[in-house]
């Protein structure tokens, strides 16, 4: 082939394809149950109330939603996010939001601001393979800090930060992806204000906090200190992922303009009829009725394939209980791989992702992450009862 010869950039040599992808393409085959996808449940998507929103956008706005509009975003969009934010104690202005496509643009564009070849990124382990995957486009190191059931713990937190002068500390404080688990409060706090003395930017990836099973949601990270978190949000999540439409909230002034400009390199602006369409179904204030239906259904399965697990899985395996979000965590015995044992699974008809690839510098081979949302409680419970006899082989030998 003619192209063989080209010279490409560090960056795209280095970079590697999504396991996630890579493994949906395995389990993606007919009559297998799927646990390894973070997809919401498609009959879940008020796809009615849309329709709606959407004609009525069409019909009445189309030289405003089919045209360009602003780096920024929608004013209106962001007026209504600035609303619902401030409802659960995050202060800003829509001034300070930025709509982007999709939370994985927002990572993107954090990289982009913040980092550099060889600098430094604080996470815990496990974490979100998608931020892994958008911060190693410009090639840093990982700074990692292990998780126990209050989430990522901040032991050996503040020596990182006084040797190694990270750019940024990166969480997913709330029903994180990929184990489900909640960062408390006390240590919310620690990390936030370990961020401010050493002048380190905390990134609060935030898609899950609206689905809540039970319990309440510790305070926003950002809420304690507006000027040291950037916060990220989505609709992917709460509405439905196709839109492609969510927003990054940034301290005013010129953290909030680097992004802009950022984006304006990468794709001017995210999508305007999407905005619109999201605006007017927010405007008629569905969204809350439809989280609580949603919140319902993924309980449910929750507690469902938690009860299989207790019920199949072999003594030795354990897991999160997570009190919202889409995920759970497993961890086999010491001396299985996961990613050994997927053909195995798939064999059997059930897919997951193995849990190595949310560490960033390597381990985890004898984890998983296991997605609950997606899948109806009949596949739930027998997916989890092939996994069980797996495991069970796996022990065996």
């Amino acid at each position: 082939m003619a192209n063989c010869r080209w010279q490409y950039s560090t960056r795209a040599i280095l970079m590697k394809s999504s396991i996630i992808r890579d493994t949906l393409k395995i389990t993606q085959k007919p009559g297998v149950i799927g646990f390894g996808g973070g997809l919401p449940a498609p009959e879940l998507f008020p796809s009615e109330e849309l329709a709606e929103c959407a004609k009525k956008v069409i019909m009445e706005k189309p030289a405003e939603a089919l045209q360009y509009s602003t780096t920024e975003g929608y004013v209106k969009l962001r007026e209504l996010i600035a609303e619902r934010m401030a409802k659960i104690g995050v202060r800003c202005d829509p001034d300070q939001i930025m709509i982007t496509g999709g939370s994985q643009q927002g990572l993107d564009l954090t990289g982009r601001v913040f980092l550099d070849t060889d600098v430094f990124v604080v996470c815990g382990v496990p974490t979100y393979l998608g931020a892994i995957q958008a911060f190693n486009a410009y090639i840093p190191k990982y700074l990692t800090l292990a998780s126990d059931e209050n989430g990522m713990t901040i032991d050996g937190l503040e020596e990182y930060l006084k040797k190694y002068s990270p750019r940024l500390i990166y969480v997913v404080p709330t029903f994180q992806n990929p184990d489900g688990l909640t960062i408390s409060e006390e240590r919310r706090k620690a990390i936030v204000e370990l961020g401010e003395k050493y002048h380190v930017p905390v990134i609060e990836d935030d898609p899950y906090s609206e689905l809540c099973f039970e319990g309440t949601v510790p305070p926003h990270m950002q809420s304690m200190n507006p000027d040291g978190v950037i916060l990220l949000g989505t609709f992917s999540k709460l509405l439905a992922p196709g839109f492609r439409v969510a927003w990054v909230i940034a301290p005013k002034g010129e953290c909030f303009d680097r992004f802009v400009k950022m984006k304006q390199g990468a794709d001017l602006q995210t999508n305007t009829l999407s905005q619109y369409i999201i605006y007017e179904y927010l405007k008629t204030g569905a969204l809350d009725k439809h989280l609580a239906k949603v919140a319902k259904v993924y309980s449910k399965r929750r507690d469902l394939m938690v009860k299989a697990m207790h019920k199949y899985f072999p003594k030795g395996v354990k897991f999160t209980e997570p009190k919202g979000g889409l995920f759970l965590w497993v961890e086999l015995p010491e001396g299985l791989n996961a990613t050994e044992l997927l053909p195995k699974a798939v064999e059997r008809k059930v897919g997951y992702i193995p849990g190595e690839a949310f560490n960033p510098n390597g381990g985890g081979e004898n984890t998983m992450r296991l997605n609950f949302s997606k899948s109806s409680e009949e596949e739930i419970e027998e997916g989890i009862k092939r996994l069980g006899e797996v495991f069970a082989e796996a022990l065996k030998r």
